[in-house]
């Protein structure tokens, strides 16, 4: 019996597929407990469709990254952080991730994750910095912060 999966079952097939299966664990088990639908003409046009729209909003997504990297790394965009620091230029204290993504949506209006910071410890000092973000799998962007003193 030809059945198109729901879910992901272990060891028969992942969710989306269509695959052929014994008549007795596809009714039995698959069937009864809502892992796999049988797969009749109109189930797996309606799967079709649905990868069909998956797809665009996949499509979209990273469209919209592409356009957040552009406005990220373009030549007028950077952050400014103030803080206050030493007469070395040391800061009394750090910046956060929190305080950057903060300052983007303040002067940028721009609504960034926090977690998808590569921050691997916080500003310690005055100066540029180049942050990367992880907008998508495949996107990244590299975002200037200029810290200055209060």
């Amino acid at each position: 019996m030809k059945v198109i999966f729901l879910e992901d079952v272990k060891g028969r097939g992942k969710k989306g597929e269509v695959k052929d299966v014994p008549d007795g664990y596809a009714n039995n088990f698959l069937i009864k407990n809502k892992k796999a639908e049988p797969a009749t003409n109109a189930n797996v046009s309606a799967l079709k469709g649905q990868k069909k729209a998956a797809d665009r909003e996949a499509a979209a997504e990273l469209a919209a990254a592409e356009a957040l990297k552009a406005q990220l790394e373009s030549e007028e965009s950077v952050l400014e952080l103030k803080a206050k620091a030493g007469s070395d230029g040391r800061l009394f204290g750090a910046i956060s991730s929190k305080q950057v993504v903060e300052a983007a949506e303040k002067q940028l209006g721009l609504k960034i994750d926090k977690r998808k910071m590569d921050m691997k410890e916080p500003i310690r000092a005055l100066g540029y910095r180049n942050i990367t973000i992880k907008l998508h799998k495949g996107v990244e962007a590299n975002i200037r912060i200029h810290t200055v003193e209060q």
